[in-house]
């Protein structure tokens, strides 16, 4: 097989923060047989779009590195996934900074292949969610419920690109120019693979587009359990109110007097619901409900945003979850939503 390196940027030096987190990544294989093409991936989402770009093509090995409902934050590579990652041809991130352990794990790993970072092309947001509305009616309480916000936002901006469907579209291209300019033997499928799932997404982003537009705008306010939903707001035209925790990062935790915005913003702003994710525990979701008035969506309604879930879960894939999430946010707006397009049953 005819492989092409690209160059790779300066990952390789020793990262300037150690590697964090308390819990250990496994991989997962898409072919268990020997192959001679091995792609690692990162986050659960670039994962899923790099699989869809995949497909069947012939002798690539895909590695998840993070697994459902495992945080990328506080992530922190297995021997297993260093292994992987040592061996890999093509490592795909989603970038931004999220990945706040990858120089560390590249050191370490010693890999030399091609790495796809997918928010190239993507315009990132330097803000927080909620910043997006400043001039409404309710900016000043929702300026109280992200006060700190700074503190803990990463340096980079928002890293949660994928939320936009649209975004995502722009992703799943790179990653197929990548993987097609690594592996030109697989190229005819990959760019056919992308092609197929480019227009899932696309009757994706419609159907979301349409279904949110039957709201009228005053009642399109959410609340949830982290900043991770800004690009989703802003494509969808959400307001977004505030965040049980005021940060892009979900290891952060809120103070009491954070909460006590937040509360007085949703009653204020006559937010009905506040969302968990089904990543993070909902304990101060569902107390900040309870303080509020309002009904908390949690369980199996939690939202999927910084992770995925596990196979056969309402959030199992990027579009499954995109659909999951939609569909309670409309449900908690008093909208039943319309059927699904061919192109996604």
């Amino acid at each position: 097989m005819h492989k092409r390196y690209l160059a790779v940027p300066a990952l390789l030096a020793s990262a300037a923060l150690a590697l964090s987190g308390c819990s250990a990544g496994t991989t997962a294989s898409a072919d268990n047989g020997a192959n001679d093409f091995k792609v690692v991936a990162t986050t659960t989402q670039v994962a899923d779009f790099t699989r869809n770009v995949i497909g069947n093509a012939s002798g690539v090995d895909l590695t998840q590195l993070i697994q459902p409902n495992q945080s990328a934050h506080s992530y922190d590579p297995s021997a297993a996934d260093l292994t992987a990652l040592g061996a890999a041809d093509v490592l795909v991130i989603n970038g931004v900074g999220l990945e706040e352990w990858l120089d560390d794990a590249i050191a370490a790993s010693g890999f030399d292949g091609v790495m796809i970072d997918a928010d190239e092309g993507i315009t990132i947001s330097e803000v927080g969610a909620g910043e997006d509305h400043s001039e409404d009616e309710h900016a000043d309480e929702e300026a109280d419920a992200h006060a700190g916000e700074d503190e803990h936002a990463h340096e980079d901006g928002d890293p949660h690109i994928w939320t936009d469907v649209h975004n995502a579209e722009t992703i799943v291209q790179t990653i197929t120019d990548g993987l097609v300019a690594a592996d030109s033997d697989n190229a005819a499928d990959f760019e056919t693979n992308a092609a197929a799932y480019s227009a899932q997404l696309s009757a994706l982003d419609d159907w979301i587009r349409t279904n949110v537009e039957t709201v009228p705008e005053s009642e399109r306010l959410l609340v949830s359990n982290h900043d991770a939903l800004g690009y989703f707001t802003a494509a969808y035209h959400i307001d977004y109110v505030g965040s049980v925790i005021p940060s892009f990062d979900d290891n952060a935790e809120p103070s009491a007097a954070e909460i006590d915005a937040l509360v007085d913003a949703i009653q204020a702003t006559g937010v009905t619901a506040v969302f968990s994710e089904a990543s993070l525990s909902p304990k101060t979701a569902e107390t900040i409900a309870t303080e509020a008035g309002v009904t908390v969506y949690s369980g199996d309604d939690a939202l999927y945003v910084d992770s995925l879930g596990p196979d056969d879960s309402a959030g199992d894939t990027y579009i499954n979850a995109q659909l999951h999430n939609t569909t309670l946010m409309l449900g908690s707006w008093g909208v039943t939503p319309s059927a699904l397009p061919a192109d996604l049953q």
